[in-house]
C-alpha cells in the first residue's frame, strides 16, 4: 500500500474565500468517464465559474476563450450534459447540478442479476 505524505509543506492548498469543490461521486459514479472531453472541459469551466449554487452567465464567446472550444462544440457539450442532468441551461444562466444517486441505489435495486 502507498503511504500518502505531503510533497511540499509550503504548499499545502487551504481553502480560499471564493472556493469551487467537484463532487468525488462523479468519479465514483462514473459520470466522468461517460463524457467526451469537451463535455468534461465545459463542466469543469462552468464548476469553477459557478457560485455557490452552482450558477455562472459566462456567454459562449467567453467560455470560449477560455476554454478553447468553438461555440458549435460547447453547444453540443451543454446539450449533452443538460441531457446527463448534470447541469441546467436556461440562457443565459448555466446551473451545475447537485449529482443524483446512481438507479440501483435510488431504487433500491441490485446491479447483479
Amino acid at each position: 500500500m502507498i503511504r500518502k505524505r505531503v510533497l511540499r509543506p509550503t504548499r499545502v492548498r487551504v481553502v480560499p474565500k471564493s472556493f469551487s469543490w467537484i463532487d468525488h461521486r462523479l468519479i465514483r459514479d462514473g459520470h466522468l468517464e461517460r463524457l467526451q472531453i469537451p463535455e468534461q472541459i465545459l463542466y469543469f469551466f462552468l464548476v469553477l465559474v459557478g457560485d455557490s449554487n452552482g450558477v455562472s452567465y459566462y456567454s459562449l464567446p467567453v467560455i470560449s476563450r477560455y476554454v478553447k472550444l468553438k461555440i458549435d462544440a460547447i453547444e453540443e457539450a451543454r446539450r449533452s450534459l443538460c441531457e446527463r442532468s448534470l447541469i441546467a441551461y436556461q440562457a443565459p444562466l448555466y446551473q451545475v447540478l447537485a449529482l443524483q444517486e446512481p438507479e440501483a441505489k435510488v431504487t433500491g435495486r441490485s446491479s447483479a442479476a
